[in-house]
């Protein structure tokens, strides 16, 4: 019997909710609105909208992907893995997946994180030869006592969980990295990723982000898609959040779970995302005359959807039950 078979799951369970006490404890300090539980943010007059599934960039496919998850029965959490695995199984989709840029050494490597309702999280990084890392980091969530396994360890976790090893390198790919090895001296390439969160039924929250990260990255690189609280944030009293772009300005300000805490504080998420990327200007100035894209999705529990990047051309798609949408954020270099 190996090791994550014989699990006892009232410890994991127990290990799991002493160091959410332990954060929560060391946060009040930090954030009253932890201190008490009534100052969450509340509701308000609005009706909460559900459900409804927000995606970074236009992966309206994804999103009514995520949506149909939903209207069969699914949970939030059944409905993000099943939005992101849209991106990560297409070979024209070069940010997320098979098909995705591989780095500078010719290789796919992928990172993934999801996030339920309890704000229990599961999360990959370095992983290759998996086409569905979304899916391996629910297994991590639910299978495993741990929040993040990488690399090789991510690896041998997914096969023992049934995975499939796959060569990810599409032709389209590798022939796109060819041509950056002749032509660009291994200068890493922005890049961008999808993350998704959606609003069940019962109205419970969940987020989940997925991406093959930057192109031509250097070996062993890890962004901020599969750090909880970086490339995504979810908290079933207030919202989640999403992100996208440079990672390393995400992973230096934590964005996701900024823009969270400042809908916990009673920012709009327009608002929040806003603030977030103010916050990512005040440190880098030099955006001021462009060089990098970020942008934030967020949504609240009361349904509201709110973005915002540092550059044009960013979107966020949206689905209901019967619409999908695409909604184009104002951004910071107008």
């Amino acid at each position: 019997m190996g090791y994550f078979a014989g699990l006892n799951l009232s410890k994991m369970i127990k290990r799991r909710n002493f160091l959410k006490g332990s954060v929560l404890g060391a946060l009040s300090t930090a954030f009253p609105a932890y201190a008490n539980a009534d100052s969450i943010l509340p509701v308000g007059k609005k009706k909460v909208v559900r459900p409804i599934v927000v995606a970074t960039w236009d992966n309206r496919k994804a999103t009514r992907a995520a949506m149909d998850a939903i209207l069969k029965g699914g949970t939030a959490l059944d409905a993000v893995e099943a939005g992101a695995r849209v991106p990560e199984a297409d070979p024209e989709d070069d940010s997320v997946g098979y098909g995705g840029l591989p780095d500078r050494d010719g290789i796919v490597t992928l990172d993934a994180c999801i996030m339920d309702e309890r704000g229990q999280a599961g999360s990959v990084t370095f992983l290759q030869h998996i086409k569905h890392p979304i899916s391996v980091a629910r297994k991590v969530l639910e299978e495993s006592p741990h929040v993040m396994i990488s690399g090789e360890g991510a690896l041998q976790f997914a096969l023992s969980k049934g995975f499939k090893k796959e060569n990810l390198l599409s032709d389209k790919a590798r022939k796109t990295w060819e041509k950056w090895i002749k032509d660009n001296n291994y200068t890493p390439k922005n890049h961008d990723t999808i993350g998704i969160l959606a609003i069940d039924e019962k109205g419970n929250l969940c987020g989940a982000c997925s991406t093959s990260g930057q192109a031509f990255k250097m070996h062993g690189r890890v962004g901020d898609s599969p750090v909880i609280g970086a490339g995504m944030f979810v908290d079933n009293e207030v919202g989640g959040a999403c992100a996208t772009g440079q990672g390393e300005l995400v992973l230096e300000t934590l964005g996701s779970f900024l823009v969270v805490e400042l809908m916990r504080q009673g920012m709009s998420p327009e608002q929040a995302c806003r603030k977030a990327v103010d916050r990512i200007i005040s440190k880098y100035p030099e955006l001021k005359k462009g060089g990098a894209q970020v942008g934030y999705a967020a949504l609240n529990k009361q349904g509201e959807v709110g973005g915002f990047s540092i550059e044009e051309g960013y979107s966020i798609a949206i689905s209901e039950r019967d619409e999908d949408r695409l909604l184009v954020p104002e951004y910071y270099l107008q």
